[in-house]
C-alpha cells in the first residue's frame, strides 16, 4: 500500500509543479490550509475538505525539498512515534489532545 502512496505523491508533485510552478509557496499554502480548516469546522463530515488539507500538506512537504519516498517514510515514522506515546484519557472533544510529555517517546 505504501508503494501506491509514494506513486500518488510523485504524481501530485509533477502536476503541482506544472500547474502552479516552482517555489516554496509556504505563505500561500498555509493560508490555504487555514481556509480549509475553517471549511472543515463548518462541515466536519465532508471528506473532501479533510482531503484538501492532506493535499495541501503534501504540496508543502515536497516544496520544502522532500521527495515522495521521504514524505511517505516520514508519515509512517511519525505515526509510529505517536502510537508509542502516552495519551491522556477523557479529554475535551473541543480542545487539542497533546501527548503526555516526559513519558515514552517525546
Amino acid at each position: 500500500m505504501i508503494r501506491d502512496f509514494v506513486r500518488y505523491v510523485a504524481q501530485h508533485m509533477a502536476w503541482s509543479l506544472q500547474t502552479f510552478g516552482g517555489g516554496r509557496r509556504t505563505v500561500g499554502l498555509t493560508k490555504h490550509i487555514a481556509k480549509e480548516l475553517d471549511e472543515i469546522r463548518q462541515a466536519p463530515t465532508d471528506l473532501t475538505e479533510w482531503v484538501d488539507v492532506i493535499i495541501l500538506a503534501i504540496d508543502g512537504a515536497w516544496r520544502a525539498g522532500y521527495c515522495a519516498q521521504e514524505i511517505a517514510d516520514a508519515l509512517w515514522a511519525k505515526q509510529e512515534k505517536n502510537m508509542a506515546r502516552q495519551w491522556p484519557a477523557n479529554v475535551s472533544e473541543d480542545e487539542p489532545t497533546e501527548h503526555i510529555r516526559g513519558i515514552g517517546h517525546d
